[in-house]
């Protein structure tokens, strides 16, 4: 009877090793499936160096285009462009939404010949910036003022919280997305003051809301600069400089060298106002850059890591602040750091 039991034991026992061996293996599996996925989730797309639309000058392609087309001349503009209806409007120019060929495109036209300058200022910038950091030149027409670009229906910068609020959109809404979209904001900084016209200014940017207005969030989710109207240029060897308007302004979010240096006792005049260059640009990336990465979790671990190099962009003195170039580099050593971090902390828990 006792032998009969011991027989029973040493069954039961060799029946559960493969059950056993079994569970480990799934486990393991489960194991390797979630660092998979763990893995793709908290690495965030890296953005080609490499301008995909890439066409000689003059010609452009957007979306599907296999091939470069020219820009659309007068004549194709006026038969082969349907405005559909108004999406923005400017002190400058007017948008509507409008067709070529199927394809949804960004039409705009010159508002009064008041700001014709200016509206052939943007065209010309247009014209020679094309590059993955500028909106896409379909075409234009200067005897009727218009300007034919590609179309980007999540609008403009401004909208970044309602889009990414949106539930087809929450699996961007990640700190490592936020500080990608920082990245590209200063990159196309960076691209401005070393274009191949040379030092451009973005000087439409006397507040935040304004800022934010001058680019488009494409809907791979990088940032385009759109409104090249008010681009001068600075060139330190000649000692050329630029004041941005010709009225005073005020607040905070401006650099410091922006406001007039005289006091309230002496009454503004331009031609008093001192000049400046590119660094105004520099002293403004914290507070966009702060708006771009939000509120998600994760933000605030960002905000801890780039506050020196954010604080160095507010130096009183423009000199002592950090190019775009040194910035970018820190936000990618930032991102790199803590993507490591997250990715160990992700192997230890599996």
């Amino acid at each position: 009877m006792e032998r009969k039991a011991q027989e029973s034991r040493k069954g039961l026992t060799h029946r559960e090793v493969p059950r056993v061996v079994g569970l480990l293996l799934a486990m393991a599996l489960m194991n390797v499936v979630l660092y998979l996925c763990f893995d793709r989730f908290f690495i965030s797309p890296q953005h080609s160096t490499k301008d995909p639309r890439s066409c000689p000058y003059g010609y452009f392609k957007m979306g599907q285009m296999k091939n470069c087309s020219p820009w659309l001349s007068c004549e194709e503009l006026r038969t082969e462009v349907r405005q559909l209806k108004r999406v923005g409007e400017g002190a400058v120019k007017r948008v509507f939404l409008s067709e070529w060929k199927e394809r949804k495109v960004a039409l705009s036209r010159l508002t009064s010949l008041e700001m014709r300058d200016d509206f052939l200022y943007g065209l010309q910038m247009l014209k020679s910036l094309q590059s993955k950091h500028i909106v896409t030149l379909l075409g234009y027409c200067e005897e009727d003022n218009t300007i034919l670009t590609e179309y980007h229906p999540l609008g403009s910068l401004s909208n970044l919280e309602e889009t990414l609020n949106l539930s087809k959109y929450q699996n961007v809404n990640t700190w490592q997305h936020r500080l990608q979209l920082a990245m590209d904001y200063v990159s196309v900084i960076n691209y401005l003051h070393h274009s191949p016209l040379g030092t451009l200014v973005m000087c439409d940017s006397n507040d935040l809301p304004k800022t934010l207005s001058q680019y488009l969030l494409t809907s791979n989710f990088s940032i385009v600069a759109n409104d090249l109207d008010a681009l001068p240029l600075v060139n330190h060897s000649s000692g050329t400089f630029v004041k941005c308007g010709h009225r005073e302004l005020h607040g905070d979010f401006i650099a410091p060298e922006q406001l007039w240096p005289y006091g309230e006792n002496i009454p503004f005049h331009d031609d008093l106002m001192p000049s400046y260059d590119e660094k105004i640009d520099i002293w403004k990336i914290p507070d966009v850059s702060s708006f771009l990465l939000g509120h998600v979790e994760g933000s605030d671990m960002v905000r801890f890591h780039l506050f020196d190099i954010h604080k160095a962009c507010k130096s009183q003195n423009p000199a002592e602040r950090p190019t775009a170039q040194d910035i970018l580099d820190t936000y990618q050593k930032v991102l790199n750091l803590l993507r490591d971090t997250v990715m160990s902390q992700t192997r230890e828990m599996l």
